[in-house]
């Protein structure tokens, strides 16, 4: 029987060529479909699982350097406030050495003052005594025959008092 030119052998050969291929396709499922669909299913998951590290790495490096930023922004600071300390204790430094060198030199002028006063009272008591030495001298020359040693010492005090001490500190 031959139905649109299609003989037994022609539709048994076809039955068989499509359970052949079902059984095929079967069997090449099983043995290289599945691990092939299993093989990308493994390299999409390890994909996804780098592109979450890779993510969770980015976000790591930006917390870091966050993390680092804020370090060097208090180490600045740091540096600022020792440099600040430094030139806080220089100048306080500076202000105490100027301080002694202000006092050593008051008490250079202070004595040298007191020096100038001493030779000053020193040379008034010279010049007196030379003074008196002379008047005595000059009194005893000239009054010497008539006067006693009492109205020679009243003399000499009454020359003295005349001069006063305001001409000898001149």
């Amino acid at each position: 029987m031959r139905i649109f030119d299609l003989d037994l052998q022609l539709i048994h050969d076809s039955i068989f060529l499509a359970i052949n291929v079902f059984i095929l396709f079967t069997l090449m499922s099983y043995l290289l479909f599945n691990p092939v669909r299993d093989m990308l299913n493994k390299r999409r998951e390890r994909i996804q699982n780098d592109i979450e590290t890779a993510a969770q790495n980015k976000d790591d490096a930006i917390a870091l350097k966050a993390e680092y930023e804020a370090k060097l922004k208090e180490i600045d600071k740091e540096a600022e406030m020792i440099l600040s300390e430094a030139r806080r204790k220089a100048l306080k430094r500076e202000e105490e050495i100027v301080n002694e060198a202000k006092e050593e030199a008051n008490r250079i002028l202070e004595r040298a003052h007191s020096e100038v006063v001493l030779e000053q009272k020193r040379a008034v008591d010279d010049m007196k005594k030379e003074m008196i030495r002379i008047a005595s001298i000059m009194a005893g020359k000239v009054v010497a025959q008539s006067m006693d040693m009492e109205i020679q010492d009243t003399l000499i005090e009454e020359t003295l008092k005349e001069m006063g001490d305001s001409t000898w500190q001149n």
